[in-house]
């Protein structure tokens, strides 16, 4: 399973707060749909997504299919609410069809720079998480944002709940290039998994410009499974 993030970084949820704070280019441009592809062993999955943001506050409708797991529709809604001058309170909630629900609660403490605590929980219901990190889990992480649009962070996200010593540390950063921007993330992954302890090198790169974007992501044992995935993913904003 994936966790749930209070903001978004890519199509589902994931990443740290401060760097998905920048993740619309335009104002402009309220609504941004994705399309994405997944490569498996012998096979492959697609998800679309939906997503409608406004200033700090996100909801969003999805669909995942392949042919082992089947079809999952979604929902979720995200927003960031301050709690003073120093503090950000990020509650996320999100919905799947064979009865999954879960929620998160993040908190972002600091200015410029900052750190990061969040809590992820769910129903333990079946879901197809498309992200790299576990659901029920912990967050703990600190991050810098550059005037010039420069985002920096490192975090962990690390399973509180089942005991299984998952754990995923990401370093990640936001280079700004005139009206465009790449986002970039490195992943180390351990803990057990369905073929035993494992550890892992994983990525994700991304390309936004202000009307259209693109994506890659390498992501070892997903969901902690003897399953690694590579992912593509393109989409607009309108």
């Amino acid at each position: 399973m994936g966790r749930l993030c209070a903001l978004i970084l890519i199509t589902v949820p994931c990443g740290p707060a401060a760097a998905a704070a920048n993740d619309s280019t335009g104002t402009e441009r309220l609504w941004k749909l994705t399309f994405g592809q997944y490569a498996y062993a012998g096979y492959s999955g697609s998800d679309f997504n939906l997503r409608w943001r406004r200033d700090d506050t996100s909801a969003w409708v999805g669909i995942y299919s392949d042919r082992v797991f089947g079809t999952q529709a979604r929902a979720g809604a995200d927003t960031s609410i301050d709690a003073g001058k120093y503090l950000q309170v990020q509650p996320s909630v999100q919905l799947a069809s064979r009865g999954f629900v879960g929620g998160s609660l993040t908190l972002q403490m600091g200015g410029p720079w900052y750190a990061l605590a969040g809590l992820g929980r769910t129903n333990t219901r079946p879901y197809f998480n498309l992200n790299f990190d576990p659901n029920d889990a912990l967050t703990l992480g600190a991050g810098h944002l550059a005037q010039n649009g420069a985002a920096y962070s490192v975090f962990v996200v690390a399973d509180n709940r089942f005991h299984t010593r998952q754990r995923d540390w990401h370093a990640n950063v936001r280079i700004p290039f005139g009206n465009s921007h790449a986002t970039l993330d490195l992943l180390r992954k351990s803990g057990l998994s369905d073929s035993g302890y494992i550890t892992g090198w994983g990525f994700s790169a991304n390309w936004d410009w202000p009307a259209w974007f693109v994506r890659v992501a390498y992501d070892p044992h997903q969901n902690f499974s003897a399953q690694d995935a590579w992912r593509f993913a393109g989409g607009v904003r309108f």
